[in-house]
């Protein structure tokens, strides 16, 4: 398998979406939600992102407290996170006065409303782009917050791989090309990024094994679990 990051149609939309927050009008609002079932793709795209445009990347905890992460946040921005929680409040926003970055913060569904709210503070007082991102059902949770919905000015969500998406990441990260047949076979064994994966690293390992050209579906049959 090539050692890339494939790009799908859910990819695009992502890149589509945080252009237009990243650049945008006055009085557009630069929040954003990402969200989907798991095994989309919905993290390791985000970090994508972030690694290649200075992006802050936060994965949330199912304890965390809106003191560990406004910790969690100032650490990676670069700080030593200070004792109190309005001192960590004011290390984010001069931070992100001084140099304006987009924030990630993963696995918005562990949060209750006081932590939402408090993200929503943290973007009206920097205007730095902060992006949400969530398990399937968050966007009716989110719908609760009137005066955080009112702030997402993109919501994507990411969607089960379409055959064309399962030939496209094929053709991008196997080393051995898949027939057409093989993709129909994948895609019918699971639409989701991870499970795609696993059958993409199977279809490697058989044409390796038996030193085939191409990869067919009668070449991965037999091969479920």
């Amino acid at each position: 398998m090539r050692k890339l990051f494939a790009t799908t149609s859910n990819v695009e939309r992502l890149v589509d979406a945080m252009a237009r927050i990243m650049v945008r009008e006055d009085g557009v609002p630069g929040m954003g939600l990402f969200y989907g079932e798991p095994g989309l793709g919905k993290t390791k795209t985000c970090l994508w992102w972030a690694a290649r445009n200075d992006g802050i990347f936060v994965r949330t905890k199912k304890l965390m407290t809106g003191r560990w992460l406004l910790e969690e946040i100032v650490a990676e921005l670069g700080e030593a996170p200070a004792f109190r929680t309005a001192d960590l409040f004011r290390q984010i926003r001069d931070q992100l006065l001084e140099r304006p970055r987009a924030i990630f913060i993963d696995e918005i569904d562990y949060f209750d409303g006081r932590i939402i709210e408090t993200l929503r503070d943290v973007y009206d007082e920097t205007n730095a782009p902060m992006i949400l991102i969530g398990m399937g059902q968050v966007d009716k949770k989110l719908m609760r917050y009137k005066h955080l919905w009112d702030r997402l000015s993109e919501v994507v969500k990411f969607n089960e791989l379409s055959q064309a998406d399962i030939s496209r990441v094929a053709a991008q990260l196997c080393e051995t090309p898949l027939s057409e047949d093989a993709v129909s076979f994948i895609h019918g064994q699971g639409t989701r990024f991870r499970r795609v994966m696993l059958w993409l690293y199977r279809a490697e390992a058989v044409a390796k094994r038996n030193r085939l050209s191409v990869v067919a579906a009668a070449d991965l049959r037999g091969l479920e679990k």
